[in-house]
């Protein structure tokens, strides 16, 4: 089993570039065109995902602090979201509070 192990993790490294680069947006990806970094990664197992990660696509540095997220992860961190369930709720008890009242 020992024996399989450098081809698995070659393996993984190729699989793990290729995805990474079909993912990466066409403006990220640095020096050449998407299509032959794909073709690189695939025909030259080891050197091929290396110099993707490396070289082939705009990484953000990490400046030591929290990242900046530009887009929101969860409906439950979005403060908009969270504020239109708070004006249904809303509207809800003014809508009972109205029935109540023609009621009674």
């Amino acid at each position: 089993m020992l024996r399989y192990l450098p081809f698995l993790l070659i393996l993984a490294l190729t699989i793990y570039a290729f995805i990474d680069c079909l993912n990466t947006p066409e403006p990220e990806v640095k020096h050449l065109p998407k299509v032959i970094w794909v073709i690189i990664i695939l025909l030259f197992s080891i050197v091929g995902p290396v110099v993707w990660l490396f070289a082939g696509k705009d990484r953000v540095a990490s400046g030591g602090g929290r990242a900046r997220r530009t887009q929101w992860v969860a409906p439950d961190d979005n403060p908009e979201f969270l504020k239109s369930l708070r004006d249904e709720q809303q509207q809800k008890k003014d809508q009972e509070q109205d029935k109540d009242k023609d009621q009674g």
